[in-house]
C-alpha cells in the first residue's frame, strides 16, 4: 500500500504524458515553451479566471504575488501557524514580518474571528491557506481585507479542484497560488506552480517578476527573479488534465468512505458549509497520535503527519512572535492530527485495512 500512488496514475495514462512529453522533446522548446501557455489557458478557464500565469513552485508563486504588489521591508502580512513552511517562509524572503492568526479547530483554516485584531497600519495582505484540500471562509476573509483595503492571496497549494459556494479555489480572492508538486491533487512530475488573477495589470506584473521582471527582452523595468515553468512539466499536467475531475471525483467518493468507517472511532474531516473537499490528506486526530504513528508503521500502513510542529515553533520565526504568544488552537493540532493514505486509485480493501489498524489502536484498551 502507498500514502499516495503517483506510479499508479502514471501507468494509467502513460501513453497521453509519454506522447506529450517526446512532442516537447522534438521542438526542444524547454523552457516557456508552447505547452506553457496552452497550459494557462486551460487552466485559467477551468478557474474561471482571465489570468494563470504559471511558476517554477508553489512557494516561488507565493513571493512572485508579494512581490508584485509591492510588499517588502517594514510590512506585515497575516497568515496561519499551521502550514508548511513556505507560507511564512516568503513573506520574510521579501523582507515582511509575517503575523500569525490561529485557525478553526475543525477544518484548519484561518479562523476569521481573529483576523480584525491582527490588522495595524503595517498590514500589507493577507494569506489564508486553503489546508488539506478545502477553503477556508472567504466571504468573511474578504469582507473583512474589503474593510481595510487589503489584498487576499490564497494559498490554495492543497486545494486546487475544491470549491466554495460554486466558486473554485485559486478564484475566491485578488490572487489565487497553487502548486503542481508531484504529492498534490494535480501534480507534475517536478516543481511547478501557479498564480490566478482577473487583475489585468497585477498578472501583467507577476508575470514580469517571473521571467526577472521582464516583458520584452533585454528591457527589464523592475526587480524580478526566475520562476518560469518547466515546458515538460507543463506537457506532463496538460495530458493529466483531461481525467483530473475524475480523480476529485474519487477522491470525495473516498474521503466519505473513510467517514463511514472511522467517524466513530476518531475525529474525521469536518467540511465547511458551501465547500467541496479534494481531500489531498485525510487528516484524522486523535490523542495519542505519535503512538498511533508508531502501531501502523508495525501493520505495515503508511502515514504522515502534517505538521508536527507550527511555524511560530520553528527557531528561526520564533522572533516574529511576541514574547508569551501563543496559538492553542494550531499547537493542539499539530499534536494530534496524522494522515491516511489518500489518492484517487486507492481501493475499498486497503481503505478497510487503514480504518481496522486505526479502530484496533483507539479500542486496544
Amino acid at each position: 500500500m502507498k500514502f499516495i500512488d503517483i506510479q499508479q496514475q502514471y501507468q494509467r495514462y502513460r501513453s497521453e504524458i509519454d506522447t506529450r512529453m517526446q512532442e516537447v522533446m522534438q521542438h526542444s522548446r524547454f523552457i516557456m515553451g508552447p505547452e506553457v501557455q496552452e497550459l494557462e489557458g486551460v487552466l485559467a478557464d477551468y478557474v474561471g479566471v482571465r489570468h494563470c500565469i504559471t511558476t517554477g513552485s508553489g512557494t516561488v508563486s507565493l513571493e512572485i504575488a508579494l512581490r508584485a504588489l509591492g510588499i517588502g521591508p517594514g510590512d506585515e502580512v497575516i497568515t496561519v501557524p499551521f502550514t508548511w513552511i513556505s507560507t511564512a517562509e516568503v513573506i520574510a524572503q521579501v523582507g515582511a514580518k509575517p503575523v500569525f492568526v490561529d485557525i478553526d479547530a475543525t477544518t484548519y483554516n484561518m479562523d476569521p474571528s481573529f483576523l480584525e485584531a491582527a490588522i495595524t497600519q503595517h498590514t500589507k495582505a493577507i494569506l489564508p491557506v486553503s489546508l488539506f484540500g478545502q477553503m477556508p471562509d472567504f466571504a468573511a476573509i474578504n469582507a473583512i481585507a474589503a474593510r481595510h483595503g487589503l489584498p487576499v492571496i490564497e494559498d490554495a497549494a492543497q486545494s486546487f479542484g475544491a470549491t466554495q459556494e460554486g466558486r473554485r479555489s485559486c478564484a475566491a480572492s485578488l490572487i489565487g497560488s497553487t502548486s503542481f508538486f508531484p504529492a498534490k491533487p494535480f501534480g507534475c512530475f517536478g516543481d511547478g506552480g501557479a498564480l490566478f488573477t482577473n487583475d489585468d495589470a497585477l498578472a501583467e506584473k507577476m508575470s514580469m517578476v517571473r521571467n526577472h521582471g521582464c516583458k520584452v527582452r533585454h528591457d527589464h523595468p523592475m526587480i524580478g527573479l526566475n520562476g518560469r515553468f518547466d515546458t515538460l512539466q507543463a506537457a506532463i499536467l496538460l495530458a493529466k488534465f483531461p481525467y483530473f475531475e475524475e480523480e476529485v471525483a474519487a477522491r470525495h467518493r473516498l474521503g466519505q468512505r473513510y467517514h463511514q468507517l472511522l467517524d466513530e472511532v476518531c475525529a474525521t474531516p469536518a467540511t465547511l458549509e458551501g465547500n467541496t473537499h479534494v481531500y489531498a490528506q485525510y487528516t484524522i486526530r486523535v490523542k495519542e497520535r505519535d503512538a498511533l504513528q508508531a502501531w501502523v508503521q508495525q501493520e505495515g500502513v503508511p502515514m504522515a503527519i502534517y505538521y508536527p510542529k507550527c511555524v511560530h515553533e520553528q527557531p528561526i520565526y520564533r522572533p516574529y512572535v511576541s514574547p508569551g504568544q501563543t496559538f492553542p488552537v494550531s499547537e493542539k493540532a499539530s499534536k494530534e492530527v496524522i494522515s491516511l493514505p489518500m489518492h484517487p486509485f486507492l481501493i475499498e480493501e486497503e481503505q478497510t485495512k487503514v480504518a481496522s489498524v486505526v479502530r484496533a489502536f483507539v479500542e486496544r484498551d
